[in-house]
């Protein structure tokens, strides 16, 4: 060990890991829809970066911070360096729109028009739709030295006006200016007429810039420029002081609205002058100001990229497959009482993980359920069908994350229709965060009561288990049932968490768990015994948990690590992290699965988990660590892991200054995890349809033999 830090920033790495995304937009191997939805989500991970990461440095900077994190920066030299970085990316970015992306969207057919590109025929039918709706519903507001800054929508859009400066405050001329929000238009892209076929469209501010006019009748306009802020959102609750937590939830969101400005986005064509007026009004750094000059809020196109009539512009579709362990009209729980069930989504469906809860809710030997939902999508059929369960008579607990950010609101509505239901809901723990994802159904039979149990790596949400990966382990263990049971009381009542038998539970035992199965490694690497450890997770930031590995190095032990966002860990460093490999998977689907492999001298303990490696993640948060105990099921996830590690097409792997290098290997036959893992799956499915197919059986007359 050195007295140099031994960690990477974890802001700066998580920008390393925007910039792989980026790199995906990059790649002109790929169709053009799919760049511009890379295109999109690095847009959409930078809006969350800065209202969530970049605002609470700014938040400590100025109240003047000057504690160092653990790889040695301040968060103000954080904030010069993320900024330096973001505004490269930025600029990266709208180069790969303006000259790559964009002109072979063009080409194709797919056209963005401005004001100085359109037909007659357009021209008249924007001019009709800017009469008759577009003014009727957009309202500006006056701005000034002597007028307060409208209260702008977080992440919306809107056009600045600056008109001829007549107007004087304390003897001096000032610019009279205007702003035009948008947050009460739904319509970003608006559809133009086209008589060369194709799709042609002009952007929302785009056309109000093309006809500002027509709100200031009289007035000479100079300039009209479109913007938007980013809000710091990393505005916490205090639970403490928060009598009913609903409605301590429901002010934090009217808070947001008022939250410190982190980020100005303006049209790169904008005066210096009407840069630096916006940015003391905003109260804003210069270091906040983003000029760019391709369009404002890439994450609205991904609007586009399912458009129709473009399949050539887009990848071929990957539908999630069956599982072979449970057919579709099988009973869920005939099979899970006779094994576990491993699902790896989205290559195997989410549908069984519905159809558990949708049996559950009819079946009337179902006594409880118990479950905790995080995230979940609009029209939840998980949600629907605990309603359903407690309007049939069945006790259903449910513990609803209110604190789950930027899924307060929904997770508000959800809670209120659960309670009108009948369901008994919780609001999760004071001062940690139920991150958990297990849900418990408690079902009378025969030999007696029987606890059926799912965990999972991902969340209760059938969108996101289409384009997330993730895993699913269903089982009927006893012991994991009264694991699962008892950490549902300790959230639902004030008794203290029992002592698991096979579960572990952040805040209580992750870490310690995950430190004994590392030190194991170390002693049995000690003794000349094989040792390795494989570990998938989205991040690894926890310095005790980063130490450790490196402890393991040091003694020999291999280590590969999958980590899809930022790693502080330094690896292939001599004397400190030299066994230490770590790869990053980019590519068509989400990386979200933890899945923890220690060899554990020849009997490998395998793990799923809701947990990244992160101190808010084992420290401040419910979380869940599952062993995989049935021998199939281990050596699936071996497989698995070992799939990630031979990716040579979107592999990204890391290097000791915290960069990545892709890997592509032109020696080796290409091998691309992703792909092969749905193969796989297609396999699988192959085999459960010609499984299933209709055999012909002759009526035989008495007597005659069947062989």
């Amino acid at each position: 060990m050195t007295d140099t830090p031994q960690l990477f920033n974890r802001e700066l790495s998580w920008l390393e890991f925007n910039s792989r995304v980026l790199g995906e937009a990059r790649d002109a191997s790929l169709p053009l829809l799919e760049r511009l939805k890379f295109l999109a989500i690095t847009g959409s991970n930078l809006d969350e970066f800065f209202k969530v990461r970049v605002g609470g440095l700014q938040l400590l900077h100025r109240r003047g911070v000057s504690r160092h994190d653990p790889s040695g920066l301040s968060p103000g030299e954080q904030l010069r360096r993320i900024h330096e970085k973001a505004r490269a990316m930025v600029g990266e970015q709208s180069e790969c729109y303006l000259n790559e992306v964009e002109p072979g969207l063009t080409a194709a057919g797919l056209r963005r028009v401005t004001g100085a590109q359109l037909t007659e025929k357009q021209q008249s039918f924007l001019r009709t739709l800017f009469r008759d709706e577009i003014f009727s519903v957009l309202t500006p507001m006056r701005i000034g030295a002597d007028v307060n800054f409208p209260l702008l929508v977080h992440e919306s859009l809107s056009v600045c006006v600056r008109m001829q400066p007549i107007e004087q405050f304390d003897g001096v001329d000032v610019p009279r200016i205007a702003v035009i929000p948008f947050n009460a238009y739904p319509l970003r892209f608006i559809t133009l007429p086209s008589d060369g076929g194709g799709y042609d469209y002009i952007l929302l501010e785009d056309a109000v810039c093309l006809f500002a006019d027509r709100f200031f009748k009289g007035e000479t306009i100079l300039e009209s420029v479109p913007f938007r802020i980013t809000r710091n959102a990393d505005l916490a609750l205090q639970e403490e002081q928060a009598s009913d937590l609903m409605s301590g939830m429901e002010d934090l969101l009217e808070a947001r609205k008022e939250a410190d400005c982190v980020r100005l986005e303006i049209a790169e064509n904008a005066s210096e002058e009407l840069v630096e007026f916006l940015r003391k009004l905003l109260n804003l750094d210069p270091n906040g100001v983003y000029p760019t000059s391709a369009p404002l809020d890439m994450s609205a196109f991904w609007e586009l990229v399912g458009i129709s009539g473009f399949d050539e512009l887009k990848i071929d579709e990957w539908l999630p497959q069956p599982s072979p362990e449970i057919p579709p009209t099988a009973d869920l729980f005939e099979i899970l009482a006779e094994r576990d069930v491993l699902l790896y989504h989205p290559y195997q469906s989410f549908e069984p993980v519905i159809r558990f809860l949708e049996q559950a809710a009819a079946d009337p030997d179902v006594l409880a359920i118990k479950q905790t939902l995080y995230r979940t999508s609009s029209k939840s059929p998980i949600v629907s069908a605990l309603m359903k369960a407690a309007e049939n008579g069945k006790h259903v607990a449910v513990v609803v994350e209110l604190k789950a950010r930027f899924d307060e609101a929904r997770n508000i509505a959800w809670a209120k229709d659960l309670e009108r239901a009948g369901v008994q809901v919780i609001y999760g723990i004071k001062g940690l965060k139920t991150h958990a994802k297990v849900c418990v159904v408690v079902r009378r039979e025969p030999q007696g009561i029987r606890r059926y149990c799912h965990f999972g790596t991902g969340n209760y949400n059938e969108i996101t288990a289409r384009i997330y990966r993730d895993a699913s382990l269903f089982t009927s263990d006893n012991e994991l049932g009264s694991d699962a049971v008892n950490f549902m009381y300790a959230i639902t009542g004030y008794s203290q968490p029992n002592r698991f038998h096979k579960l572990d539970a952040a805040p209580m035992t992750i870490r310690s768990k995950l430190l004994e199965l590392i030190e194991g490694e170390i002693e049995r690497k000690k003794q000349n015994q094989p040792a390795e450890i494989m570990v998938k997770v989205n991040s690894l930031v926890d310095p005790p948990l980063i130490e450790a590995l490196y402890r393991a190095s040091q003694a020999g032990v291999r280590i590969r690590l999958n980590v899809r966002g930022a790693c502080c860990l330094i690896p292939g460093v001599a004397g400190l992290s030299e066994n230490i490999d770590v790869v990053s998977i980019i590519d068509r689907f989400l990386e979200h699965a933890r899945i923890l492999y220690f060899h554990h001298g020849g009997d490998p303990q395998l793990f799923l988990s809701s947990a990244d490696w992160m101190p808010r993640n084992l420290d401040r948060r419910l979380e869940l660590m599952v062993p995989v105990e049935s021998p199939e099921n281990r050596e699936r996830l071996i497989d698995i892991l070992k799939t990630y590690f031979r990716d040579n097409q979107k592999s990204h792997r890391q290097k000791k200054d915290g960069s990545y290098r892709r890997i592509r290997s032109k020696k080796k036959m290409p091998l691309r995890s992703q792909e092969i893992l749905f193969r796989e799956a297609i396999d699988d499915s192959i085999r459960i349809s010609q499984a299933s197919r209709t055999v012909f059986v002759p009526h035989l007359a008495d007597g005659e033999s069947h062989f």
